[in-house]
Parts: C-alpha cells; sequence; structure tokens
C-alpha cells in the first residue's frame, strides 16, 4: 500500500511552503515516489475579512512592533529549502477558504500539491492576492480545472461550508500550529522540522 502523508496546512503560511518542500525532499531521498499526498484545511487567522487586509497592519496588531526582523528568518529559512522567498512583495494577508475549496476538489484531479505549489508561489513569490477569484481561477485552470467549474466551485455557498467546518475540525482535533504532517495515519510531525525529522518518520513507518 502506498505511503500516505496528510498535510494540515495554509496557504499564506511560509513555514508551510517551507514544510511542503521538505517532506517532498525527505520522500525523495528514502526514495518513496507513490506516496498519496493530501493537503488539509487550516486557517492561521480565521477572523480575516473576504477582502482581506494589510499585512504589516495585521502582524502589528498581533505580535506589537515591526515584523521586519521575523520576515529575515523566515527568508533565510525559505533560502534553505530553495524557496526565493521575498516579503517585499507580500502586502496583503488574504482570507484563504476559496483557495482550499479549490484544493480540496483538487485531490480528486491528482493535482492537488501542484495546485498548492501554485497557491504558495503566487502568494509569496509573486506577491499576488490568493483570495481573489480570478487569480485562484486562473491557478485552477492552470491545474486541471475548466474556468467555468472554478468559477462555479467557489460561488458556491456549500462548498464554502464544507471547507470552512474541516478547517475548524482540524482546530478541535488540537491542532494549533501548521504545517502539521501525519503520516501513515499514525505519525504526526508538527513545523517546518529539517528533512531529517520527516526522513525518520517515513523510515519508521517503512520499518514496520
Amino acid at each position: 500500500m502506498p505511503l500516505t502523508v496528510d498535510i494540515v496546512s495554509d496557504v499564506v503560511c511560509p513555514f508551510c511552503f517551507i514544510g511542503k518542500r521538505r517532506v517532498e525532499a525527505a520522500l525523495e531521498a528514502e526514495g518513496v515516489t507513490d506516496a498519496i499526498v493530501t493537503f488539509r484545511p487550516f486557517l492561521l487567522d480565521p477572523s480575516t475579512p473576504t477582502e482581506g487586509e494589510d499585512l504589516r497592519e495585521r502582524l502589528r496588531k498581533k505580535y506589537g512592533g515591526d515584523p521586519s526582523q521575523m520576515f529575515g528568518r523566515v527568508e533565510a529559512m525559505a533560502r534553505e529549502s530553495g524557496i526565493p522567498l521575498d516579503f517585499a512583495k507580500v502586502r496583503r494577508s488574504v482570507n484563504t477558504i476559496a483557495a482550499h475549496t479549490l484544493l480540496r476538489q483538487a485531490a480528486a484531479k491528482g493535482t492537488q500539491s501542484a495546485l498548492a505549489e501554485g497557491l504558495f508561489a503566487a502568494y509569496f513569490l509573486e506577491g499576488e492576492d490568493v483570495g481573489a477569484v480570478d487569480v485562484l481561477v486562473r491557478l485552477a485552470v492552470a491545474n486541471g480545472f475548466t474556468a467555468e467549474e472554478a468559477r462555479a466551485l467557489l460561488a458556491d455557498a456549500e462548498e464554502t461550508a464544507r471547507t470552512k467546518a474541516e478547517a475548524e475540525d482540524a482546530a478541535r482535533q488540537g491542532i494549533r500550529g501548521v504545517p502539521f504532517a501525519v503520516f501513515g495515519g499514525k505519525l504526526a510531525v508538527s513545523g517546518a522540522q529539517p528533512v531529517e525529522a520527516f526522513r525518520e518518520a517515513i523510515r519508521r513507518l517503512l520499518s514496520a
């Protein structure tokens, strides 16, 4: 049976972008080519308005002080995983419910991981608003959706409610920080740990 990896994450979480790359590096290093990787929704800030808000202002309110130093540390960490993260391009904190709705539907198309990568890259590398319908539709079309299909999903109140419910379920299960990766439904690794931590989880499962 293929190894399953469930990654609870949010597409505006830089550590989730880093964690995705590190999980992929660990799978490659362990020679696992048939893993079933599934992205599960998490909302870093469920109170983010639909239209988004200024990222720096939100972080000042949340943590106090200038977030520049924090940005520098995260950028350095991202570069270690080959991600040219540049927070100078990232201006908005955006609502990600719509993005998660598309991600959930992409699983059946076999394009979920590629769409997740596209969403991360659009937000962190290009500074795009991944809460905007036109941006989401463009990324969806590049990953197996038709434009009409993507727009219909984004306008569907039941789909939105399901996404919210899944994200709330993750919080109810006690997940407070992301990424949160579960290997084989048994071993959990919390945070954007070094590649070796993910490799160890994979080795333990494969040798069981």
